[in-house]
């Protein structure tokens, strides 16, 4: 399986290298790095930190996250950006990681953004292939539909499939409230309302 995750990522990162070097230079790529941060709150007990670092530079795409495949597991990405469009605007980037510490593996992955008139869809999705055992294996998702009336207000439905706060549900379903102000974000998610396995979770994110 080691051998396996090794080749994955070197052809992985073999197919961005040749797509990065066969494309004709795009002026609307950006070559500067952007860099957001992220801190997810579970506030459930016991209480989940869940630090996320993205760094992207044009078609690039790095992301490291702890917590969030597993409690005490890291997992570092890389990945391929896509995007375009006008009135419908998309965003897509597959990806490939590896985890380690608690949960050991690899994992490819795919996240996406699609927006449409004050509407947006966002997902995030892997499969993670656990090195010690395949009964470990796990698919992972996190999807928001959101509704913005205001360019710094949001709200609409989220549901996610992990295992950092698990629950007698397969999927938590949940509410979303989000605002901006300046360069950070603040979204408030409420799973699983009114039940025995409700709780809060508040996401903290902000360019620099």
């Amino acid at each position: 399986m080691k051998t396996l995750s090794f080749l994955t990522i070197i052809i992985f990162l073999s197919f961005l290298s040749s797509q990065s070097f066969s494309q004709e230079e795009d002026s609307s790529v950006s070559t500067e790095w952007t860099i957001s941060a992220e801190t997810d709150l579970y506030f459930t007990d016991p209480f989940v930190f869940l630090p996320i670092l993205i760094a992207d530079k044009g078609n690039l795409h790095l992301e490291a996250r702890y917590n969030y495949e597993d409690l005490k597991t890291a997992l570092a990405w890389i990945g391929y950006n896509f995007s375009g469009g006008d009135d419908f605007e998309y965003f897509i980037t597959p990806m490939v990681g590896s985890a380690f510490g608690r949960t050991n593996g690899i994992a490819p992955g795919l996240e996406f953004t699609f927006g449409f008139i004050g509407f947006e869809l966002y997902s995030e999705s892997e499969y993670l292939f656990d090195f010690e055992s395949s009964e470990n294996n796990f698919f992972y998702n996190w999807t928001d539909l959101t509704f913005s009336p205001l360019d710094w207000l949001w709200f609409g439905i989220s549901g996610q499939l992990t295992k950092v706060y698990e629950t007698e549900l397969e999927t938590d379903r949940g509410l979303i409230l989000g605002a901006e102000y300046q360069n950070f974000e603040f979204t408030g998610y409420y799973y699983n309302a009114f039940t025995e396995d409700d709780f809060f979770m508040l996401a903290l994110t902000t360019d620099f």
